[in-house]
């Protein structure tokens, strides 16, 4: 228009310009690129086998925990009665005394006490071992520190050393755990014994300091 300002036509023009490159720069963008079904295939397997793995870890956890709850009930099973076998067995060692004891002025009567302590003793035993309860086989076994209690030591020929003498007080496993430690007495060597393999020692030594 030519009576317009010259500096509307200017602005025009630049407006113009302005959009005509929006549009263009419009036209030159590209539509979004569609997953192909292949892709489409990768992703959801990718995900089944994540869903996959955390399944297995969740159910090797819920195992693992079943075990360890098993094992704890187990054991709680097996030694439930631990505090009352503890205070069970002082009665048993004194009916096991009764029965190593000597009566000779009236030997019927004393049969009978002996027969009567005798019956209660198994009854009593027979129950607990419904419990677990295990007497340790201790006389004439190689001493052990961790099953055995040593309270004593004796010389004997009879047995090698370092062997169960005697037994002075019954030991007993609840289960396969020591609730009691057998208290034995254990063997060592003769002191004859011992100066003489001394002194043939010193003669062995001797003759080897002379060979050379």
């Amino acid at each position: 228009d030519k009576n317009k300002p010259l500096s509307e036509v200017v602005a025009a023009t630049e407006g113009a310009e302005t959009t005509d490159g929006q549009a263009a720069k419009q036209k030159k963008k590209k539509p979004p690129r569609k997953e192909s079904a292949k892709e489409r295939l990768q992703a959801a397997e990718s995900r089944a086998e994540e869903n996959y793995d955390r399944l297995l870890r969740v159910t090797a956890d819920f195992e693992n925990y079943k075990k360890r709850m098993e094992r704890e009930m187990n054991d709680y099973r097996k030694f439930a009665n631990e505090s009352l076998i503890k205070e069970i067995l002082p009665i048993m060692d004194n009916l096991e005394r009764a029965l190593q004891i000597e009566y000779e002025k009236d030997g019927d009567a004393f049969d009978g006490m002996h027969k009567g302590v005798e019956m209660t003793l198994k009854g009593l035993r027979d129950s607990l071992r419904k419990f677990g309860l295990v007497p340790v086989e201790s006389v004439e076994k190689p001493f052990d520190p961790n099953l055995h209690h040593a309270v004593s030591q004796e010389e004997s020929e009879k047995y090698p050393e370092n062997t169960v003498t005697q037994e002075l007080q019954k030991g007993y496993l609840l289960g396969d755990r020591l609730l009691r430690p057998p208290m034995v007495v254990v063997s060592k060597k003769p002191e004859n014994k011992l100066k003489a393999e001394s002194a043939n020692h010193k003669n062995e030594s001797r003759v080897k300091v002379t060979v050379h």
